[in-house]
């Protein structure tokens, strides 16, 4: 029984994009959660807007420190076990986001949010040009 470079590529495609995509969406839910959470936080906490929106873009400012660092430690421990700690530390850190009391430690936790999904954008990319040959890529990302 032979296999075709495409039934690999069919496979690969069923396995890591819908994986990809959850990822992607998690990512998304994350920068728009904080938008409806300043609804009702920046009250209950006295937070006003300028500082409300320093602890938003901060995230940027731990997600351009470390997103060199962490390729390194991706190419290190690899893939699999990177995007599973991306995917734990994210859970972790939404859930210390209920607990926030000030504007210090809303802007360390933001700041931590940055330094923990530092390499999540790029993944695809990489597990792309891991998995697939030169020759399939275009055919991976235009598949359906």
């Amino acid at each position: 029984m032979s296999v075709h470079p495409q039934q690999i590529m069919a496979k690969v495609a069923r396995h890591l994009v819908p994986f990809l995509i959850f990822c992607y969406f998690l990512s998304y839910l994350d920068r728009v959660n904080i938008g409806f959470a300043a609804l009702t936080m920046n009250k209950d906490i006295g937070l006003s807007a300028s500082a409300f929106g320093f602890g938003a873009s901060i995230f940027f400012l731990g997600y351009f420190l470390f997103e060199v660092p962490s390729n390194l430690l991706l190419e290190k421990f690899g893939a699999r076990m990177w995007i599973a700690r991306i995917m734990i530390s994210w859970g972790i850190l939404s859930t210390a986001l209920a607990f926030v009391w000030n504007d210090i430690s809303f802007y360390v936790l933001r700041f931590v949010f940055g330094l923990a999904e530092a390499t999540q954008e790029l993944l695809g990319a990489i597990l792309d040009a891991a998995e697939a040959p030169a020759i399939a890529r275009g055919e991976l990302k235009s598949q359906p």
